[in-house]
């Protein structure tokens, strides 16, 4: 049985959502799956001024539980068109794993969201890409197997670089049901490579 980590950074909940529905789909593809968060880096005050979802009930994770699993599926919101500074402060803490090789070969994906349909979901997943592949990852995104992203009787995230949602400026859209559809698939496709790997 594979071990995958889905691995997440969310502000206002919109990304936990996603990351529990890309766990479903992983243990829907016959894995072990364990749910962890970046710490926060924004002070107390300033995250509960700004309305920040802070009770989350994934635990923190730490750059050495990367190496305890066959898949890691990361999860960000789009800041400026590139991943969120609390997930990138996290990656740039695997330097040690970098130079030791401990990543190589394991099965990589990336989930997103963004305010609005041309936030920067692409960019952001295909520039997180590029640090998987640093890191020696087998990158896996969202195939057009998965054909809710093709869909255009409704506003919908999604793209063959890793499934996505839309929150609306205000964060008061929740992840659709065709995105929480993507991630599911996103995670159980993941967890099935990485099986074939282990095997």
């Amino acid at each position: 049985m594979a071990k995958v980590l889905v691995l997440y950074y969310s502000s206002y909940g919109h990304i936990e959502q996603m990351a529990q529905a890309v766990a479903e789909g992983a243990r829907n593809g016959g894995a072990d799956v364990d749910i962890l968060r970046v710490p926060e880096l924004v002070p107390t005050e300033v995250a509960q001024s700004s309305g920040y979802k802070l009770e989350q009930s994934a635990p923190i994770a730490k750059p050495d539980d990367l190496t305890q699993y066959d898949a890691v599926v990361f999860g960000t919101p789009t800041r400026f068109g590139m991943m969120a500074s609390q997930m990138k402060n996290f990656l740039d803490q695997c330097g040690a794993l970098w130079a030791n090789g401990d990543l190589v070969g394991k099965v990589g994906g990336v989930f997103t969201s963004t305010a609005v349909q041309h936030g920067g979901q692409e960019s952001t997943l295909l520039n997180f890409h590029t640090v998987l592949l640093h890191l020696g990852f087998v990158v896996v995104g969202l195939p057009y197997s998965f054909q809710g992203q093709m869909r255009m009787d409704e506003i919908t995230g999604g793209s063959p670089y890793g499934a996505s949602t839309l929150a609306n400026g205000d964060g008061s859209r929740q992840p659709s049901e065709n995105e929480l559809d993507g991630a599911r698939f996103q995670g159980e496709h993941i967890a099935k490579i990485a099986k074939k790997l282990v095997a």
